[in-house]
């Protein structure tokens, strides 16, 4: 073979591998996300979009399904971490049977307030959570407020842990949403999102827990009328990423991605602060009867054989439940 096609040869296989290298860069992923079009999240995470591939100058970029179009989130959660899927968008509820460190935050009553939770993620603790979501194939890029969880059902308000009483009431697929409600006296049932609705309207359950803002979307708030603000839960979600994805990147492209994230979840929490505002407003003109618990201590007492519980079963992450509940 001459020299000039050995050349040639080189040149051209050059070419191709530089060819499928800027393909792979260049290829669009897709992204995961429960929530309507409207809703806060869903903002959120098209601003993510339009932010990742402006500042990659277009190397980066994600094509966005909402509504839950690619599956459940359980499903979704399987999919990021296999890389089948290589964006989504998670409650921490659902997370939390996969990744012990994560679950931490479905403990009741864990923070005193949205503020609280920030400052936890944002220290010593959230590196603890970030690297054990890390560990199970999904790294988080910036975390979204999804507000307090409460109970509402269709029978009566709730004011007392007494009144949880027998209900049936929905929880996310999680053994601590099971316990709580356990530990309430109610009947805890477990079951997908999409059927909360109409099992209410049936009477297969009599109620469920959530914020305002899905309370109000989802229309639960015309066949459950008792909205109670108990707050028992403060669980953040997490803008993550296929840990695999992530760690082929460059430390340039993942700085580039990162902060396409934190800028999506700054817009994020301020239309989540403004859409519970205009959700309450909604709920309560719609009939629901919005009632607030002014002593939570009997519900919080309530609560200690599910700590103990997780305790016994996560020896090794009591230091980190107590770093939260230390974190001032």
């Amino acid at each position: 073979m001459s020299y000039l096609k050995k050349i040639t040869l080189a040149i051209t296989a050059a070419a191709i591998v530089v060819g499928f290298s800027l393909s792979a860069q260049a290829k669009e992923w897709r992204g995961w996300n429960i929530h309507v079009e409207g809703y806060p999240n869903t903002i959120a995470m098209d601003k993510f979009a339009e932010l990742l591939k402006e500042k990659s100058g277009g190397k980066m970029s994600v094509k966005m399904y909402h509504a839950g179009t690619l599956g459940s989130q359980p499903d979704a959660i399987e999919q990021v971490r296999a890389g089948a899927l290589e964006i989504g968008n998670f409650n921490l509820g659902p997370l939390g049977p996969i990744v012990p460190e994560a679950n931490v935050v479905s403990l009741p009553f864990i923070f005193k307030d949205t503020e609280h939770m920030w400052r936890v993620l944002d220290g010593e603790a959230g590196e603890i959570i970030n690297k054990g979501m890390a560990k199970f194939g999904i790294v988080p890029l910036a975390w979204y407020d999804a507000g307090a969880r409460s109970f509402y059902n269709s029978i009566k308000p709730i004011t007392k842990p007494e009144d949880v009483t027998g209900m049936k009431v929905r929880v996310m697929n999680n053994d601590l949403y099971s316990g709580m409600i356990a530990a309430l006296g109610g009947n805890p049932s477990p079951m997908a999102f999409a059927e909360v609705y109409q099992s209410l309207k049936t009477n297969v359950v009599d109620g469920a827990e959530n914020n305002y803002p899905s309370y109000e979307s989802t229309g639960h708030f015309e066949v459950a009328k008792y909205y109670s603000n108990s707050q028992h839960l403060i669980i953040p979600e997490t803008l993550c990423i296929n840990a695999d994805v992530y760690n082929a990147l460059s430390a340039e492209d993942q700085k580039i991605l990162k902060e396409a994230a934190q800028e999506s979840a700054m817009l994020q929490r301020k239309l989540w602060k403004e859409r519970e505002i205009a959700s309450k407003k909604k709920v309560e003109a719609g009939g629901s009867t919005v009632n607030e618990i002014a002593d939570k201590s009997g519900f919080q007492a309530a609560m200690k054989p599910v700590y103990d519980k997780y305790l016994a079963d996560n020896p090794n992450l009591k230091s980190l439940v107590e770093m939260i509940q230390n974190t001032p």
